[in-house]
């Protein structure tokens, strides 16, 4: 044991003196250092990927040289350096190996990252949102907060994403976090209108902190769902950020109503010129009481965002990821444990943040209990829950699946406390998004090359 820390330390240590070396000069070191990744490579495990960064960084009129450019031009030189120690060794290198060997010995999922709620309260009331349900009634208390991240920490999880409710809300808590854990990157999933010059000082002064902002499209669309008044206050907020050199991404939702203007180049273009980073593209889950299953995005409009994403990784000056039709290179769904888990504010322990149901609640047990109950243990045993890849989701794309899972699981419950929703009504809100998409992602499969099939990784 002892030899095997020292040389993850060394190799972070060895990793973070390369950091440093190419925050000086990008230009001239980052080939260096592919030189030297290619000429040490024995085993060949790297060397494709450093001819396609090499390929990609040569090309100065390249997307992807331009979007690492700008990580130099764009982002204050402190927070840069720390977010790549931060991810790159205690998230990866680190984080990495201690996941897999806990994950090992104890015959269970164990987390990339851990998604968690300070807070059910919002200062919205976004149409088709459960959060519109729970109001302010539920809270993790920041001791709480601090304990579940010292126990990811302890199986190798260094990556914490708050959601909601609003996480802001709660600021100054998600401040002492990042203040108390530097050995930890933390991303909030926020709907962005509680940002102020105070909280930028604060984010730039932790450096471990960024947000993704959510937008619905321009604002007509945004305020149709949001409220009047969001899309300026979005926008005031990406322009506080960018002024400040922080770092910042998006978190967009693609419904029916919405998808074509999601999708357009007119809106990513608008979005990287406001300074954004990256984007997280997710689709609209009719889960709770108040959820519309009209807003669910078609089979072809989940088609056309699957080639509109893949597309712009070749044109745009932007990192893109898809929840659900990234599952190629995922290995599958990602839920459950198997790289992410959701924490909700009353403290139940789910596998995903869009099923709402659990057998487990931090209060009651540790995270590595809840990890090896029947739920998460039904996640385990069962992914990949189909073999095409494209069809990742035991909710959205496997219809029953989930309902299966919640029911071998025995006393996993609906941790909706005010309108409790049985599964198997859930799953059949998604049955005709799933028996559409079927045939579309059966057909995209079929012509993905067996080389871009990636093998689960449990």
């Amino acid at each position: 044991m002892c030899i095997q820390w020292l040389k993850k330390t060394a190799k972070a240590f060895g990793t973070k003196q390369v950091l440093k070396y190419m925050n000086r000069d990008p230009e001239t070191n980052i080939p260096k250092i592919l030189n030297w990744l290619e000429k040490h490579d024995r085993g060949g495990s790297m060397t494709h990927q450093v001819q396609l960064v090499r390929e990609a960084f040569n090309n100065k009129d390249s997307n992807w040289h331009k979007l690492v450019a700008s990580l130099w031009t764009d982002i204050d030189d402190g927070m840069r350096l720390k977010l790549f120690e931060t991810f790159l060794i205690n998230v990866n290198i680190i984080g990495g190996p201690k996941q897999k060997e806990t994950s090992l010995k104890n015959d269970c999922n164990v987390p990339w990252a851990i998604l968690m709620d300070p807070t059910s309260a919002c200062n919205l009331h976004c149409t088709g949102c459960w959060a519109n349900e729970y109001g302010g009634k539920w809270n993790l208390t920041f001791e709480e907060l601090d304990n579940i991240i010292q126990q990811g920490k302890a199986m190798g999880t260094y990556f914490y994403i708050f959601s909601g409710g609003e996480p802001t809300v709660r600021k100054d808590d998600i401040i002492r976090l990042c203040e108390k854990h530097q050995d930890c990157a933390f991303l909030a999933f926020t709907n962005g209108t509680l940002f102020d010059e105070a909280f930028a000082d604060e984010m730039l002064r932790v450096k471990n902190f960024v947000p993704a902002i959510s937008v619905e499209g321009f604002e007509e669309a945004t305020d149709s769902r949001r409220g009047k008044g969001t899309y300026q206050k979005v926008i005031e907020t990406m322009k506080l950020l960018q002024r400040k050199k922080l770092p910042f991404g998006l978190s967009l939702c693609y419904t029916s109503a919405n998808t074509e203007v999601i999708g357009s180049d007119a809106y990513i273009d608008e979005m990287i010129k406001l300074g954004a980073k990256f984007a997280w593209f997710f689709t609209y889950i009719p889960v709770g009481a108040d959820a519309v299953p009209e807003l669910m995005a078609t089979a072809e409009q989940r088609h056309y965002m699957y080639d509109t994403i893949r597309r712009w990784r070749k044109e745009k000056e932007i990192f893109t990821l898809d929840f659900w039709n990234d599952g190629e290179y995922a290995g599958g769904c990602i839920a459950g444990g198997r790289r992410y888990l959701h924490i909700n504010a009353n403290g139940d322990i789910e596998p995903c943040a869009f099923t709402h149901y659990s057998d487990s609640n931090i209060r009651q047990q540790t995270l590595l209990e809840a990890l090896k109950r029947p739920l998460f243990m039904q996640y385990h045993k069962n992914q990949p829950f189909n073999k095409n890849m494209l069809m990742p989701c035991p909710l959205l794309d496997n219809y029953g699946k989930l309902a299966e899972m919640v029911d071998a699981a025995g006393d996993a419950k609906s941790t909706d406390q005010l309108n409790p929703e049985d599964v198997h009504d859930l799953c059949a809100k998604c049955k005709k998004a799933s028996e559409c998409w079927k045939p579309v992602a059966d057909e995209i499969w079929a012509k993905t090359p067996p080389s871009a099939r990636k093998p689960l990784r449990k």
